[in-house]
């Protein structure tokens, strides 16, 4: 791969290892970045690490601090904090082995590929790979990434693995705790029903590349007719979605929603009609 890798190390699955790298799966290349300017002179401000005491300070004689206390700090070095380094820092060390849908949807998090580091890390490469493959169960190892400790689930992919970082149950809030507030109540079944009807109407094949951010394009748009010189356009305002009749909205959905060929049938049958003897001698 051509882009550099997140994390190296090793990949173990009991006494069989082979060395891995890590690359990214997803990227934020396309995304709009600002960057603050002075618009008296047009110069991008420089961010200075200032101590409010003696003034600027050098970033390189700065340590980590840790507040335990309203201003008051735990201090440390880059050393002590190297000298706790984990075994895992350079190797994914497989655990165990859980079936997929036993990991909640709120744990997984980045993707990564993962593939094997060199030619000869191929075989042993391919074999934890087809035998993660021949189980059909997602395989738990831990890893060290930007100096914290990351549960990862891999998953083979064709001729290699993904590799997703999982949060960790600190991390997750609760979920009926987030819930328990809602109300109880009964859905209307033939409300239910329409709903049913309208989802189904919807049903497509996923294509991501249908779904782009419009936000950020609506960026893009702005600052290329600024580069042009351009009065930028604003945007039309969305559409009133006030609900007076939850029935009545459904009913009107399902209508809207229907699939163009039943709409259109009828027109179609009335063009084929002969046209009338007059039009035709025209």
């Amino acid at each position: 791969m051509s882009s550099r890798p997140t994390w190296q190390g090793h990949l173990r699955l009991s006494l069989v290892s082979c060395p891995v790298a890590l690359y990214p799966a997803t990227s934020s290349g396309g995304d709009v970045h600002f960057h603050l300017i002075n618009p008296k002179t047009n110069n991008r401000i420089r961010m200075i690490t200032t101590d409010p005491d003696e003034g600027p300070v050098e970033r390189g004689d700065l340590v980590k601090g840790y507040e335990f206390e309203k201003g008051r700090y735990v201090l440390l070095t880059d050393e002590e904090i190297r000298s706790i380094r984990l075994e895992s820092t350079k190797t994914i060390d497989i655990e165990r082995f859980v079936p997929a849908l036993d990991i909640d949807r709120l744990y997984w998090n980045d993707p990564y590929f993962l593939v094997p580091d060199g030619k000869m890390a191929v075989e042993a490469f391919s074999v934890i790979r087809e035998a993660m493959k021949k189980s059909g169960q997602i395989a738990l190892g831990r890893v060290v990434m930007s100096t914290r400790e990351r549960l990862m689930a891999l998953e083979p992919r064709g001729k290699g693995i993904i590799a997703y970082t999982l949060r960790a149950a600190d991390e997750v809030a609760d979920a009926d705790a987030a819930f328990r507030d809602i109300p109880a109540a009964k859905a209307d079944p033939g409300m239910v029903g329409i709903a049913l009807k309208i989802i189904e109407q919807k049903e497509a094949a996923f294509d991501p590349a249908k779904f782009v951010d419009r936000y950020e394009e609506a960026l893009k748009a702005l600052i290329a007719e600024k580069q042009k010189g351009q009065k930028p356009v604003a945007a039309e305002p969305p559409e009133d979605t006030k609900i007076v009749d939850l029935m009545a909205a459904l009913r009107a959905s399902l209508n809207r929603d229907a699939p163009s060929k039943a709409r259109a049938a009828p027109r179609a049958k009335a063009a084929a009609k002969p046209a009338p003897a007059r039009r035709r001698a025209r």
